[in-house]
């Protein structure tokens, strides 16, 4: 392997790093959805670990077509173009329906009094919610066994976009070897940085009181997500 095969292997380090750090999506999903929906450590290295091969695999397989079938790089461009449009779109969806889902439920759960008058003249007052408790329970535990999956489907249509101009088709001019190793190394450097930023930063938040304010974990959860939609759809992160 000459020199400048491992000079690319250290830019798909880099650019696998640099990539998912500056893009927000790539870890504030996992975080809110953990913190909300009171998610294992196992479950939240998991679901990251799953979703980000499915990121990494879905830019890598459209790149080893577009290779093989020797489609033109313009081509593969506009389909990861699309694919991220889609991709940010989804998270808005996602965002936005969790967010109102999150609304509901706080307004159904939140406990109120009815004052009774008797004929006796006493008076007193009663507190409930609109539904029972066990009611809440079962629906908050079917909305977090989907959410993962969500997740998951929105990561799998949303490219890598620097992987396949910058790194695949250069790669491939070298060698096979070269191509194999570069693409590799950027799943490594990208699915690490995921785990490294989302694992950091729910043992950061469990050194944080939220005391008072977890009832409100789903709703900042929801408007998270769809801000990483915005972000995506609008600023271009």
């Amino acid at each position: 392997m000459d020199q400048s095969s491992l000079t690319l292997i250290l830019t798909a380090a880099s650019i696998g790093f640099i990539h998912t750090l500056i893009g927000p999506d790539h870890y504030i999903p996992f975080i809110a959805m953990s913190k909300a929906g009171n998610w294992s450590k196992a479950k939240t290295i998991w679901v990251t670990i799953i979703a980000g091969i499915g990121h990494v695999l879905s830019s890598v397989v459209l790149g080893i077509i577009g290779i093989a079938f020797g489609i033109a790089l313009t081509s593969l461009e506009i389909i990861e173009s699309f694919r991220g449009e889609l991709a940010g779109w989804l998270l808005i969806t996602f965002g936005l329906l969790y967010f109102a889902w999150a609304i509901r439920y706080l307004y159904k759960n939140k406990k109120h009094s009815h004052p009774h008058f008797h004929e006796d003249g006493t008076f007193h007052a009663h507190e409930h919610n609109h539904t029972e408790e066990h009611s809440h329970i079962h629906e908050t535990k079917k909305v977090n066994s989907l959410t993962p999956w969500i997740i998951f489907t929105i990561f799998l249509f949303g490219p890598c976009e620097p992987l396949i101009p910058l790194l695949m088709f250069p790669a491939m001019n070298h060698s096979l070897l070269t191509l194999v190793f570069v693409t590799l190394t950027f799943a490594v450097a990208t699915i690490g940085t995921m785990l490294a930023v989302v694992t950091g930063s729910i043992y950061g938040l469990k050194m944080i009181s939220f005391k008072g304010a977890e009832k409100y974990s789903h709703a900042v959860a929801g408007g998270l997500i769809l801000i990483c939609g915005l972000s995506i759809k609008f600023l271009g992160l």
